[in-house]
C-alpha cells in the first residue's frame, strides 16, 4: 500500500466518525433520519466524500483488499451526487447503520496491518 493511500483510508475512517456522531448527537433513527432534512444532508455529504476518496485508491489497493465492494461505494457516491433531491431515504440510512461502520472496521484493519 502507498502513502496516498493511507491517507485515503485514514480520511474515510474520519468521514464515517462524523456519521456515527451526527447520528448520536441527534439521536437519530430512521423516522427522525427521514424526516430531519439537515440530518440527511449531513450525512450525505459525508457519504459522497467517502465515495469520492474511494476513487482516488490505487487498483493495486482495491485489487488487494477486494473483501470491500469499492465499487458500490463509488456508485453509491454517484447517487448522492447525480439524485440529490431525490436520495432514497431507506437506502441512505440502511448504509448508515450497516455499511459505513464496516467499512471503517475494514479500513481501521487496514490501517493497523491487521488485514
Amino acid at each position: 500500500m502507498n502513502d496516498r493511500d493511507m491517507i485515503v483510508l485514514k480520511k474515510m475512517v474520519q468521514y464515517a466518525d462524523e456519521i456515527a456522531l451526527t447520528v448520536e448527537k441527534l439521536n437519530l433513527d430512521f423516522i427522525k433520519f427521514e424526516t430531519d432534512f439537515i440530518a440527511k444532508n449531513a450525512i450525505s455529504m459525508c457519504i459522497l466524500q467517502i465515495g469520492e476518496l474511494v476513487g482516488k485508491l490505487s487498483d493495486d489497493f482495491k485489487a488487494q483488499y477486494h473483501k470491500m465492494p469499492w465499487r458500490d461505494i463509488k456508485s453509491m457516491r454517484n447517487i448522492a451526487a447525480h439524485n440529490y433531491g431525490e436520495l432514497d431515504a431507506e437506502v441512505l440510512w440502511e448504509t448508515v447503520s450497516n455499511d459505513i461502520s464496516e467499512l471503517k472496521i475494514y479500513c481501521e484493519a487496514i490501517i493497523a496491518g491487521k488485514e
